[in-house]
């Protein structure tokens, strides 16, 4: 990520997408901060993202937002629920996104039917680049 708002953004959004089914479960929470250790945003700030709600930014590097779509995909797979409303987000932002509606589908299929939920990169990055030809 290139800058600070960029990686607070998308954890607003993570945070937003965690609660599309009403409830924060714990798994979630963890999966969260994991990603915010990773992405080098301090707890405090983590928790006022919680609390607050801003407007999040459009990420412009397709590489990103496949990385983004994947951490969404893996927070909707982490408390062992798939709800609907789940399932129409993630939709949803990806299109919003840019993403190929066909690659997002093989790619939740390709979660759905992996035994840890988990798809490798060179898979994950191979099936937005066949739609690219």
């Amino acid at each position: 990520m290139d800058t600070y708002q960029e990686r607070i953004s998308l954890l607003q959004e993570m945070i937003s997408f965690a609660l599309v089914d009403g409830e924060l479960h714990d798994r979630e929470y963890d999966f969260i901060e994991i990603v915010a250790q990773e992405l080098g945003i301090a707890k405090e700030v983590l928790l006022e993202l919680y609390a607050n709600k801003a407007e999040i930014k459009v990420i412009k590097d397709e590489f990103h937002r496949i990385c983004q779509f994947y951490r969404l995909a893996l927070l909707m797979q982490s408390d062992g629920i798939l709800h609907d409303r789940e399932k129409i987000k993630i939709n949803e932002i990806g299109i919003n996104m840019g993403l190929n509606p066909y690659a997002m589908k093989r790619v939740l299929k390709a979660m759905e039917d992996s035994p840890n939920s988990m798809v490798d990169g060179q898979s994950l990055l191979a099936m937005f680049s066949e739609q690219l030809n």
